[in-house]
């Protein structure tokens, strides 16, 4: 055996790797300070909680003035009727109402009651009225009931237990539970909602009065940390939204219909998709206290009670009520603050989800982590062994910085959880472990040789460049440190690259000499040629091969099925827009094209290429002169395209801004044009669904506008229609396409409003810091009066604008020709007004 690889650096860097992968897999110290760098990471994010929740707290001076806990359910009947008269959006308890709450002078009152009823004549007729009063009042549990279903917007949890089915259920769950259930699909292979056992419900009198109820699970991690918080939990063969989700999606008007769970990967509500562990649970963002201050005032439950607190003050918010007094209930760790009470934490999980401030753990994120170890392994046994201590440890330092920022900008910026604390802790690790060998064995022997082996990699690499062996002298030549005399040398290396046309390994050999002296010689010219010559755009890059164009170099333009490509346009929606042209009849042409397998997973591509080629289908049906005009699709390898009319302008979005906004009658004009175009779309049968500037064109010379990008539109005669998909842009969807309905052409004139109102304010007329907001003030809430943008807007154009905007479909604009005459009423009389001042001023 040679014993002197055992002393070697490699050696070392093995043995570090084996014993770091022993105690990342098989034991919970890594998984720990993951957790632990999760955590610091997320005290150090400030986000601000969403305004629309309020927490009424059930805190010790409430026990002090009403009594010791329980309660009298009278108390919370009587809460729930003070909110709801203070117009409460949503009202959230969060005490489990499980078992019946019985007054020890009922029993008495039902035997009176009884006895009356047997023997009328023998007691007084009042004494009957006020026996009836008293039976309900004492009821507590139906005045509870009674109240909930008053309200109508009463939301109660329930409990499950995690664990493990086996055999058939033990406790069949009652209709005000099953009503709740949701869809799963996908592939169970990938993932399938927490397991759960042992419901514990509220009794039945109250539950079937409240507006949903679902199951409140806040099960800590290993270490006591509440993290994770699921969406979605299975019962057997049910599956059921978890109290958190359902109340997400009451408050967002979402009906449990359109909730689903994809297996493994997220859970939808409407038009909104969370991404998911595989077990349907996802990891909210907790709001650290902000100056000193929790990030959600709770408001003493007495205080609201005793009319200290108005209920006004809750008007279309959601409330959630809840013990945070010492002994009712237990409390709770979260990664930013110790001891939550649990409708804390509640609210901080529901302020997340509806502000959508959540992390994504990477799909692939082990993969990746498991990498980066790889990466570091090699780092460790390749590099490190080769740099002086000093640049050693700047190195490893820089790496190890470069990976804490890395997880702290992915949550910070992208909301993503990428675990890197394994790769970290090799790095240190394997670090301590070979500067220490280094410093034992071989530091003193590392300096008396690094002259012989310079000298020997340079006349080495000299002589494989003699031989034409370009890519091996580099090799060497790279080892050697760099002074005058090797500057020459490796210039020489260049030019002998750029003789082969090997402008790509030119331009490592300047970068290289660059970072040493980068004004030798003409090295500037010489690296930006390199660059240049060493560029290069591939079309069609399947497996069938493609047509490759070097940039700077004199070779034929590349073919796209029959047309020749002149030159890229700019980037669409859906892939790269080029500049083509039919050689044999010399039209120009605008070619949309799609490289299918390099933007789609397998499983996505057949949808993917269905939804491009269905802007071809659909607009090649129109014909009019304000609707973009489409001569040809295909398909060659894998990229899709579609040749179209090219058009001269650009679209609307620049004048979308306040400084750059055209003038009123140009912009009836324009709309005009668009709702003409949308009425002949709309009785041919096809909506457009994305109706919004950046697919309109406008030649401004000629005043011409013409509508594009039927790329999600829909054949409503067609077969193929379906309630329930949203696709377009959130801004200028109607609330009917918000909700998931069956759409006309009533909702792309509605979205011609928005954008008639942003082209005329340079504002849009609904607004949300999240697009749960956005979405209740567009289903919900009146826009905007432009006036507030635009102040000498005509009254009769605001009414215009208005009209397009209404909710209910019945008072909107009915058809685009109505919309069209409207506007063309206005045009003539401003071009009248304008033309009898401007005779007035002659």
């Amino acid at each position: 055996m040679n014993l002197k690889w055992w002393r070697s650096d490699a050696a070392v860097a093995a043995m570090v790797l084996v014993l770091f992968l022993i105690v990342w897999l098989a034991t919970p110290v890594i998984r720990s300070l993951e957790s632990q760098a999760y955590d610091v990471a997320m005290t150090q994010i400030q986000r601000s909680p969403s305004p629309k929740i309020s927490v009424i707290a059930i805190d010790q001076q409430s026990l002090d003035n009403l009594g010791r806990w329980p309660w009298s359910r009278e108390i919370h009947a009587k809460m729930i009727a003070q909110l709801q008269q203070g117009g409460a959006q949503l009202i959230v308890p969060t005490i489990f109402f499980t078992e019946p709450q019985r007054d020890r002078g009922l029993d008495f009152i039902e035997k009176l009651a009884q006895q009356i009823s047997g023997n009328p004549e023998a007691y007084p007729a009042q004494l009957n009225d006020n026996v009836q009063v008293a039976l309900q009042n004492l009821n507590v549990d139906r005045l509870l009931a009674e109240q909930i279903g008053a309200a109508g917007n009463v939301l109660l949890p329930m409990m499950f237990s995690l664990g493990e089915q086996a055999g058939e259920a033990t406790h069949e769950l009652p209709e005000f539970v099953m009503r709740q259930e949701i869809e799963g699909s996908g592939d169970a292979a990938l993932g399938i909602p927490q397991s759960v056992i042992n419901p514990v419900l509220p009794i039945a009198e109250i539950g079937e009065r409240a507006k949903g109820v679902a199951s409140l699970n806040l099960d800590p991690d290993s270490d006591g940390v509440v993290r994770r918080i699921p969406l979605a939990l299975r019962y057997y063969d049910a599956i059921f939204p978890s109290f958190l989700s359902l109340t997400a999606a009451k408050s967002l008007n979402i009906p449990s219909r359109q909730m689903s769970v994809n297996f493994g990967r997220a859970v939808s509500m409407g038009p909104m998709r969370f991404a998911t562990d595989p077990d349907s649970t996802f990891l909210p963002h907790f709001y650290a206290n902000q100056h000193g201050k929790p990030a959600f005032q709770m408001d003493s439950f007495f205080d609201v009670a005793a009319g200290k607190i108005p209920a006004s003050k809750y008007r279309d918010q959601i409330v959630l009520i809840g013990a945070t007094a010492p002994g009712i209930g237990a409390a709770l760790t979260s990664p930013v603050l110790a001891n939550n009470a649990p409708v804390e934490l509640f609210a901080h999980n529901l302020s997340a989800m509806l502000s959508q401030h959540y992390y994504t753990p990477m799909r692939w994120g082990f993969a990746i982590t498991l990498s980066l170890v790889v990466l570091v392994a090699l780092y460790l046994a390749v590099i490190l062994p080769r740099l002086r201590a000093k640049a050693g440890a700047i190195s490893t330092a820089v790496i190890l910085l470069t990976l804490l920022l890395m997880h702290y900008v992915l949550m910070s910026s992208l909301m993503i959880w990428l675990q890197l604390m394994a790769p970290a802790s090799l790095l240190i690790l394997g670090h301590l472990a070979l500067t220490t060998k280094r410093y034992l064995w071989t530091e003193a022997k590392g300096d008396q040789s690094a002259n012989e082996s310079a000298e020997s990699n340079r006349m080495l690499g000299l002589a494989f460049q003699g031989q034409g062996q370009l890519d091996m002298a580099f090799d060497k030549l790279r080892r050697v440190p760099l002074d005058d005399s090797m500057m020459e040398v490796m210039y020489n290396l260049g030019l002998d690259f750029e003789r082969k046309r090997q402008f790509n390994k030119a331009e490592s050999v300047y970068s290289l000499m660059a970072k040493h002296d980068a004004k030798f010689r003409d090295l500037p010219e010489k690296l930006k040629m390199a660059q240049q010559m060493s560029e290069t755009v591939i079309l069609g890059a399947g497996s069938a091969g493609g047509t490759m164009i070097l940039a700077g170099g004199d070779v034929e333009k590349p073919m796209l099925g029959r047309y020749q490509l002149e030159k890229e346009l700019g980037k669409g929606a859906m892939g790269v827009v080029y500049l083509g042209k039919d050689p044999k009849i010399g039209r120009e042409v605008a070619i949309k094209t799609l490289a299918l397998s390099q933007e789609f997973e397998a499983d996505l591509l057949e949808e993917a290429r269905q939804r491009f080629f269905r802007e071809a289908e659909t607009a090649g049906k129109l014909n009019h002169p304000n609707i973009v005009t489409i001569f040809d699709a295909g398909e060659e390898h894998d990229l899709a395209y579609i040749a179209m009319e090219f058009l001269q302008g650009e679209d609307l979005t620049p004048y979308t801004r306040p400084a750059h906004l055209m003038p009123i009658l140009e912009v009836i004009t324009l709309v005009k044009q668009i709702a003409l175009a949308l009425d002949y779309a709309h009785k041919a049968g096809v909506v457009h669904r994305d109706i919004k500037p950046a697919n309109v064109m406008y030649d401004r010379t000629l005043g011409v506008a013409k509508v594009t990008d039927f790329g999600i539109a829909r054949i409503t005669d067609s077969s193929k229609t379906k309630t329930g998909m949203v696709l377009g842009t959130p801004s200028f969807m109607s609330p009917e396409q918000l909700a998931g309905k069956h759409i006309d052409g009533r909702s792309d004139l509605f979205s011609l409003g928005v954008m008639l109102y942003q082209l005329l304010t340079g504002h849009l007329p609904f607004v949300g810091s999240s697009m749960a907001e956005l979405m209740y003030r567009i289903t919900q809430q009146p826009a905007t009066d432009p006036r507030q943008y635009t102040p000498k807007m005509p009254a009769i154009l605001v009414k215009i604008i208005l009209k397009a905007l209404e909710k209910d479909l019945g008072q909107r604009f009915q058809t685009g020709a109505h919309f069209a005459q409207v506007l063309a009423k206005l045009e003539v009389a401003i071009k009248g007004v304008a033309d009898a001042q401007s005779s007035n001023g002659t």
